[in-house]
């Protein structure tokens, strides 16, 4: 079934009339019923009732006259909307992360890259880390914003670093370690902790997540499967937590007190090529002077 085959029908339904309804769609008679015949297999059921001197809807026709005005209306409408001509101006641009705290650094950005490129689109998707940089080789997004990966984890793309990003210690503003102005691993081995899944943490904070727990039984920990899930029990006051401190809102009640003899992580963008792409290179030129790193 196509559109030509529900325009003939309509036509002959509205006039009853096959040299008619060919003229009005300017095609020859048989072409017109050459289409009803072909519709009407399709469908399995007869649309006319046809004699030498009239032609009269069944009632399946009556019956799908509705169906019909639905479908061409719906097409029309779809070619209509492609016809406008600032369609020609239009941008995607498809950003991924693994965490919704990333895309919260994005609106001031995203209304920057709007004013150069008026006709850009965004499409911003959260998904599971395991699936994320499938994406970016499958070219359904152009980057993804996270944590650089270690070198044993293969990515192919490249990396641009946006900021250096420090992992602090979390923990609810009336805790007595929160009043430290820095911390050791000695301090945080006392604490129950917070943690984030090993499996979704930054590779460094589940290195110093694993010493922390070393030795320790599982009563002492509590693990969760996102950045946010871990500041809210933080909150609750179940324990503190190890993360970057990008990870942390600033309007959640949680103190963050710097770790002695943690280094900072790098946190930037993976992409395949700006090349053809000038909203991404924006995009990056703007990740790049927005200044990430909190202290």
């Amino acid at each position: 079934m196509n559109t030509f085959q529900l325009s003939c029908f309509l036509a002959v339904a509205e006039t009853l009339n096959f040299a008619r309804a060919a003229e009005q769609l300017h095609v020859t008679q048989p072409a017109v019923t050459q289409q009803i015949h072909s519709l009407e297999s399709d469908l399995n059921v007869k649309l006319f009732k046809r004699t030498t001197r009239t032609v009269k809807l069944t009632e399946e026709g009556k019956i799908f006259i509705h169906d019909a005005k639905q479908i061409v209306a719906l097409s029309q409408r779809a070619i209509k909307r492609f016809e406008d001509p600032r369609n020609e101006h239009l941008q995607f641009l498809a950003i991924g992360c693994y965490s919704y705290v990333h895309l919260f650094l994005l609106p001031d950005i995203l209304k920057k890259l709007v004013e150069l490129h008026p006709g850009l689109h965004p499409r911003l998707q959260v998904v599971p880390f395991a699936h994320l940089y499938r994406l970016l080789e499958e070219d359904d997004v152009d980057a993804i914003i996270g944590f650089k990966e270690s070198s044993s984890k293969r990515i192919r793309a490249n990396y641009r670093e946006i900021a250096k990003v420090s992992i602090v210690c979390a923990a609810p503003c009336d805790h007595p370690i929160a009043k430290k102005k820095m911390v050791t691993m000695d301090d945080l081995k006392k604490e129950k902790l917070v943690l984030l899944d090993p499996a979704k943490a930054q590779h460094d904070v589940a290195r110093i997540q694993g010493e922390l727990m070393d030795g320790r039984t599982p009563s002492d920990f509590y693990f969760c499967e996102s950045a946010e899930t871990v500041t809210i029990l933080v909150q609750a006051g179940l324990g503190i937590s190890i993360l970057p401190d990008l990870f942390l809102p600033p309007d959640m009640n949680v103190q963050r007190i710097p770790i002695r003899g943690i280094k900072d992580v790098s946190f930037g963008i993976y992409y395949k090529s700006v090349q053809g792409n000038p909203s991404l290179r924006d995009f990056m030129s703007l990740m790049k002077e927005c200044k990430i790193k909190r202290t």
